[in-house]
């Protein structure tokens, strides 16, 4: 192909040169993108480039000659309406901007080794009139549900992702736990140091020995409670850490029902034991009864959106066995 000048669209503002390019010239190795910017070859208005520059709309981009890329033969199979229903099931609000959907228990977010079904997979059936598949914007646990928002547009998802880091999104969540924290309300503030490989890391409170901590603050409220082995806390985490909000409760001598990975690292009496223990004990559910309940953020467009998620089904039986009511759920809503 020769030589071009591209001008960059609206829905590419803000993202970088790299992924504009591997979303324009998939054929492009990122090898040859950084040997083509390195030598001038590559410009944005005119001027040398990075390949994580961010780039705007209207602003030009010169393009060399790169090699034809052969056409692409292979066909994805058609989509199931089984699985196009299951999708559009997950959805709490919708807008010509983002989606608000409803992540299920034990559906990671995106996939990887071994992992054949993901949410990630799934925005495939949510284009609608789009060609291209909504974007995630954050991430929750595998086996966390609740409320996760998904871009429909690559310059809304930068948009959104500023929010996040910029720390102007307000997430609630729900959490039974086996004890009750003491006081009963209050702010966890506890750097948390990250030990192991990718795949076998575990999150834990930092020492005065440990380096490169991340700080972690964590808002907590005891909504509810059954005696002092149970109770349903109201959490809203300052900063996004890993595992912040299962690593604290933890740290209260309270870890969530049905956290195997830290219901025992607090110390080495019977907590984790008292964690199984007490789902069993109590007739309630298993897996992890952590819920992101509630998200509050900026609208792209202005004003603030608010949607909340009801209870997984695990989550709303064990609420039943122990007399909790859970509130209705709040249908969505966007203020000027």
């Amino acid at each position: 192909m020769p030589v071009a000048t591209h001008i960059v669209a609206e829905d590419d503002q803000d993202i970088r040169l790299d992924r504009w390019f591997r979303r324009h010239f998939p054929g492009l190795p990122q090898s040859a993108l950084q040997k083509l910017c390195r030598t001038g070859q590559v410009r944005l208005d005119g001027a040398r480039v990075q390949p994580a520059s961010r780039i705007a709309a209207g602003q030009t981009i010169r393009v060399p000659s790169l090699p034809e890329r052969p056409p692409e033969t292979r066909q994805s199979p058609p989509a199931n309406p089984a699985d196009i229903a299951r999708a559009k099931a997950l959805i709490l609000y919708q807008d010509q901007d983002l989606l608000v959907l409803n992540k299920p228990f034990g559906l990671p977010s995106q996939g990887g080794p071994g992992i054949a079904q993901h949410l990630d997979g799934w925005l495939t059936h949510l284009r609608f009139d789009r060609p291209d598949k909504p974007r995630l914007v954050h991430r929750l646990d595998r086996e966390t549900s609740g409320v996760i928002v998904v871009a429909r547009s690559a310059n809304i998802a930068a948009s959104l992702a500023a929010a996040f880091r910029g720390r102007d999104v307000e997430k609630t969540y729900w959490a039974l736990v086996a004890g009750r924290p003491v006081p009963v309300e209050g702010r966890i503030d506890l750097a948390l140091v990250r030990h192991g490989n990718a795949r076998g890391a575990h999150v834990f409170a930092a020492t005065d020995d440990d380096t490169e901590t991340a700080h972690a603050i964590t808002d907590y409220r005891t909504l509810d409670h059954a005696g002092r082995r149970l109770a349903w806390l109201e959490l809203k985490p300052l900063t996004g850490r890993t595992h912040q909000l299962r690593v604290h409760c933890a740290s209260l001598d309270a870890p969530i029902l049905g956290d195997v990975k830290y219901g025992s690292l607090r110390n080495t009496d019977d907590r984790g034991v008292r964690n199984t223990a007490v789902v069993r004990g109590e007739g309630l559910a298993e897996g992890l009864h952590l819920h992101a309940r509630r998200i509050d953020l900026p609208h792209p467009r202005g004003g603030r959106l608010v949607v909340e998620a009801p209870l997984p089904p695990h989550m709303r039986a064990s609420f039943a066995a122990l007399g909790f009511s859970e509130p209705a759920t709040a249908p969505p809503r966007r203020a000027p």
